[in-house]
C-alpha cells in the first residue's frame, strides 16, 4: 500500500514502529507515572511537545552540524527544549507537575526523543521531522493513556479522576465511578502492575498485526485436478 510520505510516518509514528509498542523506548517514565489517565496525558503531551520540537530544531541545523559533535548538540537541543516545557508547567499545571516530578526533566534521557533526531530529523526536512515528532509522540502518548486507563479502573475503579490539575476547577468533578463501592487493587497502581498491562497490551498488538498479515496474503490460486487417463 502507498501511502505517500507523511502517510507512512503517521503509520510508523502511530502503529508501525510505536515507540513504546515496538521500540520499547521510554519504560522508565511509561510504567512509573501512568497510575491516572491525567497523569499519562500530562507525560505525553509534554514528550509529544518535546519530539515536535527537537525534531524541527534538529532537521533545521542539520547542514551545520559537524558528524563528530552531532550527539552533544542533539542532547543540549532536547535539554533547552525540556527546560522550557519544565518552567511552563511549573507557571500553569504547578500541581501536575509536583506529581509527576522527577520524570518531567527525565525527558531528556528518553531514548525516544534522542532516537528520532538521530535517525529521522538529522536526515529529512524540517515538514517531515515534525510530522515525525508529531506522531511518534502521539503513539507515545495513546500508550500512555491506555495504559494509564486500565491501571486507574482496576486500580481505583474510576476514570480521570484529579482532572482538575490540567484542565482546570471546572472539571474537578468531572471524575467517572466505573466500579461503585471498589476497595482497589494494590498491584494495578505499582510497577510490576504496570509491567503486565504493557504485556497485555503488546500482545493484543501483536494479535491484530497476525490477523492483519494473514489477511494481506494472497489466497493460492488452485487449477482444476488434472484429468487421469483411462
Amino acid at each position: 500500500m502507498n501511502r505517500g510520505p507523511y502517510g507512512e510516518i503517521a503509520y510508523q509514528g502511530l502503529w508501525g514502529n510505536n515507540p513504546a509498542f515496538v521500540q520499547i523506548l521510554g519504560l522508565c517514565p511509561l510504567l512509573a507515572v501512568t497510575s491516572t489517565v491525567v497523569n499519562a496525558l500530562g507525560l505525553g503531551l509534554a514528550t509529544t511537545l518535546t519530539l515536535i520540537a527537537s525534531n524541527v530544531i534538529v532537521s533545521a541545523i542539520r547542514q551545520w552540524v559537524r558528524p563528530e559533535i552531532r550527539i552533544p548538540v542533539f542532547v543540549m537541543i532536547i535539554a533547552a527544549v525540556v527546560t522550557a516545557i519544565e518552567m511552563a508547567m511549573k507557571a500553569w499545571f504547578f500541581d501536575l507537575y509536583n506529581i509527576l516530578g522527577i520524570f518531567i526533566p527525565l525527558i531528556v534521557t528518553n531514548c525516544t526523543i534522542i532516537a528520532r533526531a538521530e535517525a529521522f530529523a538529522s536526515k529529512h526536512p524540517v515538514g517531515q521531522s515534525l510530522a515525525d515528532g508529531l506522531f511518534m509522540g502521539l503513539g507515545f502518548t495513546g500508550v500512555l493513556l491506555l495504559l494509564g486507563a486500565m491501571r486507574e479502573m482496576l486500580g481505583f475503579g474510576t476514570l480521570f479522576s484529579q482532572a482538575h490539575l490540567m484542565f482546570g476547577e471546572a472539571l474537578r468533578d468531572v471524575a467517572l465511578t466505573v466500579i461503585p463501592d471498589y476497595r482497589g487493587f494494590l498491584l494495578a497502581i505499582l510497577p510490576p502492575g504496570a509491567f503486565i498491562g504493557l504485556g497485555l497490551l503488546i500482545a493484543l498488538k501483536n494479535i491484530i498485526d497476525a490477523r492483519l498479515e494473514r489477511r494481506r496474503r494472497p489466497v493460492p490460486v488452485t487449477g482444476p485436478a488434472p484429468a487421469h487417463g483411462h
